[in-house]
């Protein structure tokens, strides 16, 4: 089979409306250190991306530079039809609470309850209109990840599973129309880790939310992907269906699924 690559786009970012993220010739480096290199990815509405690349590869850099919290050197980023590039940071703020972010190790509040971890982004984003009591919205949340019994304990007295599931309620209270998820399995035991998987994909079909999921589970990807990226000498190196890749013939591909 023909092996699939990236496909070099010289279309405007305008060209395409249904991609609910655009990234198109995106360069960063750090002195010598080139971390980027003409990077291209687009995510559709609805759609599970999966994006792997090793340790270093950039995947971190990337979605900072996606929501604003690093400048790239170059290139064009449009998320939900914003060009990042050029909004202020009152807009930023504004379009971050459409924007969930599972963060890998879960990164809950040790000093807060699940409640006030819950609560936190109700009150960063107060401006964002959503229906119902803050009250009700922690619980629904709560609820979503079958948790609802904890939401007066201690990020210290859940398990780590339990940990990532409080996370991934957190990322959800703003009803947000793309989830990003940073390692989502990483460090859990493989019974968790697929209940994890499981809880996604249930959020996906529920919510409807785009996601874009950072792993280097293979299983996960397996799992979860519509479609795959891989993150591989600074580039979109190839991008396809998990069946598309793992059959690949080019052996740097084939070194994500061995």
């Amino acid at each position: 089979m023909k092996d699939p690559k990236t496909i070099q786009d010289n279309s405007t970012l305008e060209d395409k409306k249904d991609a609910v993220i655009r990234i198109k010739n995106l360069c960063k480096a750090f002195g010598d250190q080139v971390v980027l290199n003409n990077f291209n990815l687009e995510m559709f509405n609805g759609e599970n991306l999966v994006i792997m690349g090793k340790s270093g590869a950039g995947k971190s850099v990337m979605i900072k530079c996606m929501v604003g919290l690093m400048e790239p050197d170059s290139g064009e980023i449009e998320v939900l039809g914003n060009d990042i590039l050029q909004l202020k940071q009152q807009e930023l703020d504004v379009l971050r609470a459409d924007i969930g972010f599972l963060f890998q190790g879960s990164a809950l509040y040790d000093s807060m309850t699940v409640r006030e971890n819950l609560e936190f982004p109700l009150r960063r984003h107060k401006k964002k209109k959503l229906a119902g009591k803050t009250d009700d919205l922690v619980m629904e949340a709560l609820e979503n990840v079958g948790l609802a019994n904890t939401v007066d304990l201690m990020p210290a007295e859940l398990s780590g599973g339990m940990q990532r599931r409080i996370a991934l309620a957190r990322a959800l209270i703003l009803k947000p129309k793309i989830i990003l998820y940073d390692e989502p399995t990483t460090g859990l035991d493989p019974i968790t880790a697929k209940e994890i998987i499981l809880l996604m994909m249930s959020i996906q079909k529920k919510y409807k939310t785009s996601s874009l999921i950072i792993t280097h589970d293979v299983d996960c990807a397996r799992v979860i992907s519509n479609r795959m990226v891989l993150l591989l000498e600074q580039t979109n190196y190839a991008q396809g269906t998990f069946e598309e890749l793992s059959h690949s013939n080019d052996p740097k591909i084939q070194a994500f699924f061995k």
